[in-house]
């Protein structure tokens, strides 16, 4: 079991954990992940670690509560226990000394970007980082990002907050302007992705992508993470998470993570209920 040391709330329905693993803290790299279950009777989801700190032993998550599973955990308070962690998982971020480095994060995505930035300054790489969001309060780790970045830019769908506008806008700026640009790694919602790799596409960037799909056992046998990369099948928990985005075929991948959403919904609904203090649930089927 891991305790929660910390707990932020970044936003209503956003929350920054800090939890102690000494083990997982220490072995850890860039880019991988982790498949944890809050309470014994909950589903195992996937969950990209945020950040480390092996001296301390601990982890950082940040959780955004969008279903029953991720609700669960962002309940858990400062001494409660999450039921168990299994990791790190995932092969790690290749790291080395490209040269540029754009790295372009979007909502929650920015949160496991952050180690993979990190890693890229401390090789010796100028990092250029392009940070959006819907609006402002899903903005996270900004000041982490902005102290490791040699450049910044911010952007909100709605204007809340830096510039309004897409990330891929601010992107396509940069690479217009003619300079040079060696590696780009983007980490953020599925449509985002895409759009960040067709956009560096026609320039040839080298770009990769970390993918967040539907997980269940993490070790390659489920097949729920399969995803198709240059015309072949591959499996994000053992294959990935990362890939080269131009070769990732994102739209039967987000065709995929939509098939459960209904039932995703609906187990949020009765939990949120029980949470409510109704606990019923109809056995005939009336509540379908």
């Amino acid at each position: 079991m891991a305790k929660v040391l910390e707990r932020d709330p970044l936003s209503e329905k956003v929350v920054h954990l800090v939890v102690e693993e000494p083990e997982l803290a220490r072995v850890r790299k860039p880019g991988q992940f982790l498949i944890l279950r809050a309470n014994p009777e909950s589903e195992r989801i996937p969950l990209s670690i945020a950040d480390a700190d092996a001296k301390r032993g601990t982890l950082d998550l940040v959780v955004q509560e969008v279903g029953r599973s991720s609700a669960e955990i962002c309940a858990k308070q400062v001494g409660d226990e999450i039921c168990d962690m299994v990791g790190p998982l995932g092969r790690p971020t290749h790291i080395e000394n490209f040269g540029v480095a754009v790295c372009v994060g979007g909502g929650l995505g920015i949160a496991p970007l952050y180690p993979i930035a990190k890693a890229l300054k401390e090789a010796g790489n100028t990092v250029v980082s392009i940070l959006g969001a819907r609006n402002r309060d899903l903005i996270v780790f900004e000041d982490r990002m902005r102290s490791i970045s040699d450049e910044i830019v911010v952007t909100t769908d709605d204007g809340s907050y830096g510039r309004k506008g897409l990330v891929t806008e601010a992107l396509e700026e940069i690479l217009e302007s003619g300079r040079k640009i060696d590696y780009c790694m983007t980490v953020g919602p599925p449509v985002m992705m895409k759009f960040v790799a067709e956009t560096t596409r026609p320039y040839g960037i080298p770009t990769f992508a970390s993918l967040n799909t539907v997980m269940i056992d993490g070790t390659g046998m489920c097949g729920g993470c399969r995803v198709t990369v240059g015309g072949a099948t591959k499996y994000v928990c053992v294959d990935g998470p990362e890939f080269d985005a131009h070769l990732v075929d994102f739209d039967e991948m987000m065709r995929r993570m939509a098939m459960y959403r209904e039932f995703e919904e609906r187990a949020y609904e009765k939990f949120k209920a029980a949470t409510n203090g109704d606990s019923h649930e109809c056995k005939i089927g009336l509540d379908r």
